[in-house]
């Protein structure tokens, strides 16, 4: 590792109190069945309404400021997931300076109520969500995986041969072994979730057990602990710019989990968030025009930087299908997204320009 690399996490080690200006307060109303984060950074204003928009849309599935109770599709299970789902506490997580790690907790009821803990990492100097695949070299991925991988199926092993030691075994444990026997351990780094901390990063891979199973599971989710030593070789730019502390950013191309701001037919001004897009190039979002922010869902693919993308109008009983209300088509320029809207009934195209905010 280039000495110049190992003073700048070194440096970095020695930053990690320089983050008086984040604060984060409770968004409102706050009641015993809701605590959600809202972050204040007065440092960089831009920044802290990034986050917030990211937070509240991805998690609420509300815009920031649009009036109404922001918790009311979560309390009435009329979110994209159908599930009640209710926000127990948050916490801020301490990380070197550049980054800012929230811990969310809280449960969701659907067939089966859950509790759940999710982190959400953000870049301070941008305010860009921080996609754990983003830190490290294409060609180091798979090595990180494996090194993940092997470390889960290590404690199900070892865990496995405790269990298979008692001889007088229950008919719960030989449940137990079936299940983690079972486990599925080919995970990639893109469907993880993970947290940053002072010296490490935490990747934490889900469960063995499902639902229903999920009481004979006394390993729970794994928590697989990296240090910033051993991972050291396999950073992205993007990662060693980020962990050195410097305030001048490496730009890490890509589109998920971003926001862009733009106009259609250049007098519409809209806001748009990407989500996460899938190993097989499919991929969700939601926009809104801001002058009524209602969240409004795209669906469709991105291939060789082109997004073909629908935006439904109504489900159709009669067909059993959704019908377009309008078909996106557009590429991903740098920073920027240029296309057409095509109204799906007129036929009519508007143009569309978005760039990253």
């Amino acid at each position: 590792m280039k000495p110049k690399i190992l003073f700048f996490l070194l440096l970095s080690g020695l930053s990690f109190s320089q983050q008086q200006n984040v604060k984060i307060t409770d968004l409102q109303p706050k009641s015993e069945d809701f605590v959600f984060p809202v972050i204040s950074y007065s440092k960089n204003p831009s920044v802290e309404n990034k986050i917030n928009t990211f937070l509240q849309v991805s998690e609420l599935e509300y815009i920031p400021n649009s009036g109404g109770n922001p918790f009311k599709l979560a309390s009435t299970a009329t979110n994209s997931y159908t599930n009640y789902i209710d926000f127990y506490s948050w916490e801020k997580l301490e990380t070197p300076k550049n980054i800012l790690t929230v811990s969310i907790n809280g449960e969701a009821t659907g067939a089966y109520s859950e509790n759940f803990s999710n982190w959400k990492n953000f870049d301070l100097r941008t305010g860009n969500y921080i996609n754990l695949q983003d830190l490290f070299q294409s060609n180091s991925i798979k090595t990180v995986e494996n090194l993940i991988n092997q470390r889960v199926r290590k404690r199900i092993n070892d865990f496995i041969v405790e269990l298979k030691s008692n001889k007088n075994g229950s008919e719960d444990e030989t449940e137990q072994i079936d299940i983690y026997e079972q486990c599925f351990t080919d995970n990639t780094l893109q469907y993880l979730e993970y947290f940053f901390g002072k010296d490490k990063l935490t990747v934490v891979v889900g469960r063995c057990s499902n639902h229903a199973s999920r009481a004979l599971d006394d390993l729970g989710n794994h928590e697989i602990i990296l240090s910033y030593r051993e991972l050291e070789k396999h950073w992205s730019a993007y990662a060693i710019n980020l962990l050195s502390g410097s305030e001048q950013t490496v730009s890490k191309p890509g589109i998920s989990n971003r926001l862009y701001k733009g106009k259609i037919d250049g007098k519409y001004p809209i806001t748009v968030l990407i989500n996460e897009i899938n190993e097989d190039g499919s991929f969700s979002s939601v926009y809104w025009y801001d002058k009524n922010k209602k969240l409004i869902n795209w669906r469709g693919e991105f291939v060789h930087d082109h997004l073909s993308m629908t935006e439904d109008d109504y489900h159709s009983e009669e067909q059993k299908a959704w019908i377009p209300r309008a078909l996106i088509e557009a590429d991903l320029k740098g920073n920027k997204i240029t296309g057409t809207w095509q109204d799906y009934k007129t036929k009519k195209y508007l143009n569309l320009e978005l760039e990253e905010l």
